[in-house]
């Protein structure tokens, strides 16, 4: 990347002093970002996943549990599972699955090693492009503490946004290269480092506008505009748009796939639901509240309810205003380029998710605004360094005030990393923060299940269920209570309601296994069966879909067949329920050495299994 010739002067002086030279010197100054990075996320090593999309993407997803397998590849790049299609992500997830297996700190040690390289990146290609070590070591410094980013580095499920961010700055320093020395193989790298991009997340599909953005600063490759010190050759607005026609073309393809992947996955939201008006509205309101967060980031929480069409005019105007304002400054200032550009940068980058085009059922998420702030960050560091240098105050002076800001915001980055130590805390949190909020209601009734804390649990789905009566999980989670305690007619009346409710499979084939299950010990086989069924059309890896056919065949009395889907539960889905279920049919089956291998199994899972133990010890007698 380039730098005006003015700031030429002021590059040579960074490079004196402390360092021979600007290589040296960057080097230094990236180790210390990383470390001081590393340091400052080290927590979410010893986090575990969380009940937020962490099992769909990992946990009870077979394909990535299998690891780098040529099946998992495969699968990888023709799947549109979670309503996205990520092959990128999904390998990034397996490879994590093949070195750490379902370790969860391993895998938030690879989300945090990419964010580390992410923030070394920004600073070396703004402080390659501009010349300008110090506002480029803020910016980058910035974007790796600021609070709005922990959700894309302490959430696994989540890895899309840093892995797509790495290529997403590999393909602006490829174009840095391209820009160069323009020719078609230096091009090809440019696209095929942008198509990885896509892969890993289509959120960067407004990279082409981006390079648009840089042409201009810091490159100078626009005519007529300032000449870069690099000397990089110029062209016409017209030549340069004309040049990023493939890579449009490739952003094309991406949202053409991703839109059928969130229709497909029941991700896309009607106009019914939201009309464009209402969109309109929250999209101004969240612009501001973007801004707002990066400026104070005391309240943030992983989802965002959407307003409907409950905002105030006042919100609206006043965002509006704000735009407006700042976009008015930003071109009056248009000599200082990093302004344009930086506001341009924010801008436009948050196009795709500032809600448009409704995806899910947040207002807006931290996790989006994880490349976009990159251009306020922009915008500060360099505004802060020219007006330090236009009063002339000493250096020190300017040094110490950022150190007291990056101090300030990696204590509230701090905070906010310990909110994803546990389920329970991110969702009480959540619901601290947040009005209204039926999701995190429903997750946090779900942490508290998996404590074994069902009663607790009840009356946050009850809650959700009130909020949003129109929200399918929480029906499917009263069922699920309602089951463990009996209320078998009650389950099916909210297993029903989760079916009529949702389009989302992996949703869909939950309620079902759970619906015949209730049918089974309901005594009415035939029902028990078909929702089985539908439970496996569904979804083929619904692992308690085969435990309770198993269950199912061998109240029959056809054990060979029921065998056979406890086998494939457990191959989906190890659990000590389905080894034991396996090994009580092998045992009918006079299959002994198989049966007691089953039941070690179940204990190997859970030691303190009482039924695995008591079945082990009198399968031991019989063998004597």
């Amino acid at each position: 990347m380039a730098t005006p010739t003015k700031k030429a002067g002021r590059a040579q002086q960074e490079t004196t002093g402390l360092f021979a030279s600007a290589g040296k010197r960057n080097a230094v100054l990236s180790l210390l970002l990383a470390v001081a990075t590393l340091a400052l996320y080290n927590p979410v090593n010893q986090h575990p996943f969380v009940n937020y999309d962490d099992d769909r993407y990992l946990t009870e997803n077979p394909h990535v549990r299998a690891g780098l397998t040529g099946e998992t590849i495969r699968w990888a790049f023709t799947s549109t599972e979670q309503a996205n299609w990520h092959p990128l992500t999904w390998l990034s997830h397996a490879l994590d699955c093949q070195l750490f297996h379902l370790n969860a700190g391993g895998h938030h040690l690879t989300s945090l090693l990419i964010h580390v390289v992410n923030a070394v990146l920004l600073f070396l290609l703004l402080a390659y492009g501009t010349g300008r070590a110090g506002p480029s070591l803020l910016a980058a410094a910035l974007f790796a503490f600021h609070p709005i980013n922990v959700e894309s580095v302490a959430w696994v499920a989540e890895r899309k946004n840093v892995l797509c961010t790495f290529f997403f700055f590999l393909t602006i320093g490829a174009y840095g290269w391209y820009a160069r020395k323009p020719d078609w193989k230096r091009y090809l790298l440019v696209a095929f480092l942008f198509a990885c991009g896509l892969m890993a997340k289509p959120m960067v599909t407004t990279l082409p506008f981006v390079l648009l953005l840089l042409d201009y600063w810091p490159l100078g490759r626009v005519k007529g505009s300032f000449s870069g010190a690099r000397n990089l050759p110029q062209a016409s607005w017209g030549r340069l748009a004309w040049e990023k026609i493939p890579l449009l073309a490739l952003s094309a393809v991406s949202a053409a796939i991703t839109m059928n992947a969130q229709q497909a996955g029941g991700a896309m939201r009607s106009a019914t639901q939201f009309s464009f008006g209402v969109r309109l509205e929250n999209a101004l309101v969240a612009y501001g509240m973007y801004l707002w967060k990066a400026i104070w980031s005391l309240h943030l929480a992983p989802l965002y309810p959407h307003p409907g069409n409950s905002l105030g005019g006042w919100q609206v105007a006043g965002s509006a205003l704000l735009l407006v304002a700042i976009s008015a400054l930003a071109w009056w200032f248009r000599s200082k380029p990093y302004l344009l550009i930086g506001w341009l940068w924010f801008l436009g980058i948050l196009v795709p998710v500032i809600g448009l085009v409704q995806v899910g059922d947040q207002a807006m998420a931290d996790r989006y605004a994880y490349i976009p702030l990159i251009g306020v960050f922009v915008m500060i560091a360099w505004t802060a360094a020219d007006v330090a240098e236009w009063i002339k105050i000493p250096v020190a002076v300017p040094v110490l005030a950022a150190a007291c800001v990056l101090i300030a915001m990696a204590t509230v980055t701090y905070r906010q990393i310990g909110y994803w130590r546990s389920s329970y805390d991110l969702w009480s949190h959540t619901l601290a923060v947040t009005k209204r909020n039926f999701i995190a209601e429903d997750n946090l009734g779900g942490a508290l299940l998996l404590e074994g804390k069902a009663d607790e649990a009840y009356p946050h789905f009850q809650a959700a269920a009130q909020i949003n009566p129109q929200d399918p999980m929480s029906h499917a989670n009263l069922g699920t209570y309602l089951q463990e305690h009996g209320r078998l007619q009650e389950a099916l009346q909210q297993y029903g309601a989760t079916i009529g409710l949702t389009s989302d499979r992996g949703l869909l084939a939950s309620a079902y296994a759970n619906q015949g299950t209730a049918y089974r010990e309901l005594g009415d086989f035939a029902k028990a069966r078909e929702s089985y069924d539908n439970a496996v059309r569904e979804n083929p890896n619904q692992f308690n879909a085969y435990l309770g056919l198993g269950r199912l065949l061998e109240q029959e009395g056809d054990l060979e067949e029921a065998i056979m889907n406890y086998s494939h539960s457990v191959e989906l889905r190890p659990t000590d329920e389905g080894y034991t279920y396996l090994g009580y049919a092998l045992e009918k089956a006079n299959r002994l050495p198989e049966a007691m291998a089953a039941y070690r199994q179940a204990l190997k899972i859970s030691p303190d299994s009482k039924d695995a133990q008591k079945a082990a010890e009198g399968l031991a007698a019989k063998m004597r």
